[in-house]
């Protein structure tokens, strides 16, 4: 009854989004990676310009990582994006560019955890796997009434088990939408639609008045402050970039020159020297930012320096080509202090923020928050 009630309803209001148009396993699986901690709106016009200019898994596999980047720039947990292009090369490499059919056999791929196991074996090949994110994990609770912790340890195990006992069936693939887009619309974790929902009659949270309680709301860690300088120097119409090491903050994407601390002019002076290896022969205050990452608070000092033409260690990118550099968000906001109007007008940047702080509507993935 709740499975056929659950397909109806979805069938009669699911959202029409570009990756729901199609079953190809290759636009199933971008979509999945994009929708993790990320909302459908900030997805959308990425998953648009990524299908057009990569449209298959081989494309994908054959492009410079720096590019593939590029494109992910502003979306938020670059991680995802290593990942997508490691599994894209086992993919071509041992699978002649085809994507298993089973949920087990996807787990073994890089990035493939259990979620977006299941979510490509049952939307894409129809096979009966369940895919538990956040929305389905508080739809399942409140629909069976689990009372603590369903995050993880045996709350998590009773949630799979109930979503496993419901992927068998007609259109599994539907029914994991269902699922996802019930938890996305009408069951949201405040000012639940109860009426609008097509399972309330069976929903224990409901007959119980513990809709509010179901699942409990997490605890938020206390973020980590780490205060920071970036150096913004500007040269002949040009940037300094510094590349982030392959592990840790904005790995492999492109910063302004940053160092440990809030440090005034003169000490930045002094530091870029050691810490960076060039000099700098001088150094203005041009604002502070803000940045917010999922268990961190950058508090960042912004400075604009005289910097030498010729540093090895980092590169010039002209202001006019940024667009198609990966540069992360914090980047963006470092720019926007500090750059001057005329300056900022030739990066032609567009409007940035960190997808990490925007509420997920689909897909909860397996990255690490």
């Amino acid at each position: 009854m709740v499975r056929r009630a659950l397909l109806k309803w979805y069938r009669a209001h699911k959202r029409d989004l570009p990756w729901r148009r199609s079953k190809d396993p290759y636009a199933v699986w971008i979509s999945e990676i994009m929708l993790q901690q990320t909302r459908v709106d900030t997805v959308r016009p990425y998953y648009e310009r990524f299908m057009e200019r990569w449209p298959d898994v081989r494309a994908l596999a054959a492009e410079d990582p720096d590019n593939v980047r590029a494109a992910w720039s502003g979306l938020g947990y670059y991680r995802r994006a290593r990942m997508m292009l490691e599994a894209a090369s086992v993919l071509v490499e041992q699978h002649d560019g085809a994507f298993p059919s089973e949920a087990a056999e996807l787990r073994k791929l890089p990035g493939f955890g259990r979620y977006t196991a299941g979510a490509v074996a049952s939307i894409a090949f129809d096979r009966p796997a369940a895919a538990v994110d956040g929305n389905v994990t508080r739809v399942l609770a409140r629909l069976h009434g689990i009372e603590g912790d369903v995050s993880k340890g045996p709350g998590a195990k009773q949630v799979w088990s109930l979503a496993d006992a419901l992927a068998p069936g007609e259109s599994p693939g539907d029914l994991t939408q269902a699922l996802i887009e019930l938890g996305a619309l009408v069951c949201a974790s405040r000012n639940p639609r109860c009426e609008s929902c097509p399972v309330s009659a069976q929903c224990a949270a409901r007959s119980t008045g513990r809709i509010e309680q179901i699942p409990p709301p997490k605890k938020r860690a206390a973020k980590k402050l780490l205060p920071l300088t970036a150096l913004i120097a500007v040269r002949d119409g040009a940037l300094l970039l510094a590349r982030q090491p392959e592990s840790g903050l904005f790995a492999n994407l492109w910063c302004p020159p940053l160092l440990d601390g809030q440090l005034s002019p003169e000490a930045a002076m002094d530091e870029a020297a050691r810490a960076l290896g060039f000099e700098i022969s001088g150094a203005e205050p041009a604002g502070q930012i803000r940045h917010l990452l999922t268990h961190r608070q950058l508090d960042i000092n912004i400075l604009r320096i005289e910097a030498p033409a010729d540093i090895k260690s980092h590169r010039w990118a002209k202001l006019a080509e940024l667009k198609d550099w990966a540069i992360p968000s914090v980047t963006a906001k470092c720019l926007r202090a500090g750059l001057t109007q005329r300056e900022r007008a030739q990066t032609q940047l567009i409007e940035r923020s960190t997808a990490a702080s925007r509420i997920k509507t689909a897909g909860q993935g397996e990255l690490p928050l």
